[in-house]
């Protein structure tokens, strides 16, 4: 059962949350994605901070989400469509900066501990359509990112699992260009 940390336990935990996330510079690995209708996504994540991402879903999938620094691409590539949205009106744009304070960027509402997770729940009320509920999940001992989950403005949650996370791996740059649907990125050069 998990327990609401409070005063300077938070304190602790959040702070460390925060070191952890600053500490990693660059981040590539595995993810599991589960959307509100239940299916799951699965694929590569790339980060190289500052403000870069990409999402790189497996098929059957048809997405893929990228962030050059400025801006986030959600391309649906069967569809041939392209959203494009400024960074900061993203959910998990905080996770992108070089350092994360989480208590000054965003509203804390608990941390909570247990033997299997320590999370943090927060509102991010700057992102697109509204304020979004966001959980991260820790490891409890280690404070890795494990997961995090997301309620945006309109209820929809969708929970991203990490695994196989490689700290020190540095994504090939061309990863993070935002290009219209469709157009392939040759990193065999690299």
């Amino acid at each position: 059962m998990p327990v609401v940390l409070t005063g300077s336990d938070a304190d602790k935990a959040i702070h460390r949350a925060d070191m952890f996330l600053s500490s990693a510079p660059t981040m590539v690995g595995d993810f599991v994605q589960t959307g509100a209708d239940g299916r799951h996504s699965e694929g590569k994540i790339y980060v190289q901070k500052p403000g870069k991402l990409r999402f790189e879903y497996a098929a059957p999938a048809a997405l893929e989400v990228i962030s050059d620094g400025t801006s986030v691409a959600v391309n649906d590539r069967k569809l041939k469509t392209q959203q494009t949205y400024a960074i900061g009106q993203t959910p998990l744009k905080f996770l992108l900066q070089d350092k994360i304070d989480l208590k000054s960027d965003t509203q804390i509402l608990n941390v909570l501990n247990s033997p299997e997770a320590m999370m943090i729940l927060l509102d991010d009320r700057t992102t697109f359509g509204g304020t979004s509920r966001i959980r991260l999940i820790f490891d409890p001992v280690t404070y890795e990112l494990r997961q995090w989950q997301v309620r945006d403005p309109q209820g929809y949650e969708t929970l991203v699992t990490l695994y196989n996370l490689d700290l020190k791996q540095k994504p090939d740059p061309a990863l993070f260009k935002i290009l219209p649907p469709n157009t392939a990125i040759d990193t065999s050069k690299n």
